[in-house]
């Protein structure tokens, strides 16, 4: 399945793009980044069956091991893409959250966001090495 993470604003060249390039070099699912403009610009029409997950701060704070079984199931169930959207700094719009498989949140804080770019590709490594059953992930 593929991982397509969708956000809004350029990472350049800083300490959070050097972050998602070490995860997306680590990542053995296929994984596609978009960047779109602060405003306007358009998300890629779908090619595929897939599912979205809005990173929205009203979202379920999802363990490490949930996310993982999320992301099993729907790629065992068929799913092609599942693609992660970043909004811009104003959020996503009422219709989006509506029409989410998914609504994530990284906790109740409030995250950069270069920094939640970084932390959802580390978290999709993370989701990946559980379903493998790869050691990078020590639950207690």
């Amino acid at each position: 399945m593929l991982l397509h993470i969708i956000a809004r604003g350029k990472i350049a060249r800083s300490p959070e793009a050097d972050l998602v390039a070490r995860y997306e070099k680590r990542l053995t699912w296929p994984v596609k980044f978009t960047e779109l403009p602060e405003t306007g610009g358009r998300i890629p029409d779908p090619q595929t069956p897939l599912k979205t997950v809005l990173l929205d701060e009203r979202g379920k704070d999802l363990s490490s091991e949930s996310l993982a079984a999320i992301l099993e199931g729907w790629r065992d169930g068929g799913m092609r893409e599942c693609r992660f959207i970043l909004g811009a700094a104003d959020g996503h719009s009422e219709a989006a959250r509506d029409e989410a498989d998914l609504l994530l949140a990284f906790g109740k804080a409030t995250w950069p966001h270069l920094l939640a770019r970084a932390m959802l590709a580390e978290q999709l490594y993370r989701a990946t090495t559980i379903i493998a059953g790869h050691p990078y992930h020590r639950s207690g």
